[in-house]
């Protein structure tokens, strides 16, 4: 269609690792194994069904991160085999929408998590009476709110845009910042919401979710058993390292201003919160506990006795 002197866009394309053609099969292998062991891992935490409010937010989170995997990776898989990276604006927007959803939910959820782990380390005897039923499932829910509210707003705007060519999209999915560049009217307003949004998405829930891992790092330095403590440690701080990273990328990519630089590594700096944490996360809180293991041993033995 035109509109004066541009023609206004029906489909993107998404460039994607494009500009490594040499790579194309050597980068789908390594996604599709990705995509499989995401898949496997937090499927599994969420057949466990085991009933104590670590487990019921690692079910929510375990089944979010399927969701989120299953908004961004077979579309990249499929654009990687079969060399189309063509995708409708009205697909594109659905994209953004899912993805941008389950990424501000998991950003509260995270935080949730770390204020049950707060509690239970370092308020233990407060512990059963605080995080009953009830005030898990708000939790969640407020998790879910906090997350439809903001991308509903600034998809809602998005989708009055009119986009303009050439069209591409230097990205491996919809992301705001790439869809908005190719908008051929006034973008500073959704811009300056998009940024607004983010902060309010990632700011505050990283903030009480360093706070937490702190605070319990700290109460796991006084506990006098060396052995217990080098255990606690060990796990607390790969849980910390991960959300650091999680939210570190989403706070260089949606609220740094775009530099020549940050804009070339965008690409790189999305794989950590879009692919790689979906990966580590069942891996790092559920699949190394004694419950899960040993709930999973039950599940193979049941498996291979009906086979």
């Amino acid at each position: 269609m035109e509109q004066g002197n541009q023609t206004v866009l029906t489909e993107f394309i998404v460039v994607g690792f494009g500009n490594l053609p040499e790579l194309q099969t050597l980068l789908f292998l390594l996604f599709l194994m990705i995509y499989i062991v995401t898949m496997a891992g937090n499927i599994l935490i969420i057949v466990l069904h085991l009933h104590t409010p670590m487990y019921f937010f690692l079910g929510n989170l375990s089944c979010l991160e399927t969701c989120y995997t299953c908004t961004i990776l077979p579309r990249l898989l499929a654009s990687l085999l079969t060399r189309d990276r063509t995708i409708s604006v009205r697909g594109c927007l659905t994209q953004y929408y899912l993805f941008g959803l389950f990424g501000a939910t998991e950003c509260y959820l995270l935080a949730a998590m770390s204020y049950d782990r707060y509690l239970a380390i370092c308020k233990s005897l407060y512990y059963g009476a605080r995080m009953n039923g009830r005030f898990c499932v708000l939790l969640a829910a407020g998790s879910w709110i906090n997350g439809f509210l903001p991308v509903t707003i600034t998809t809602s705007l998005m989708s009055q845009l009119p986009f303009c060519g050439p069209g591409k999209i230097d990205h491996f999915f919809c992301d705001f910042t790439p869809v908005i560049d190719l908008s051929c009217s006034n973008t500073h307003l959704i811009e300056l919401l998009g940024v607004v949004l983010s902060g309010v998405c990632s700011l505050p829930p990283s903030l009480l979710t360093v706070t937490s891992y702190i605070c319990i790092i700290t109460s796991i330095l006084r506990i006098p058993s060396t052995t217990g403590r080098q255990k606690v440690f060990s796990t607390c701080s790969s849980h910390l390292i991960v959300v650091t990273i999680f939210y570190g990328t989403l706070i260089i990519v949606y609220l740094l201003p775009k530099t020549k630089i940050l804009r070339d590594l965008n690409k790189v700096f999305s794989v950590f919160y879009t692919i790689l944490t979906p990966l580590v996360n069942p891996l790092i809180y559920s699949l190394r506990n004694k419950e899960v293991k040993k709930c999973s041993h039950y599940l193979g033995v049941i498996s291979r006795a009906l086979c």
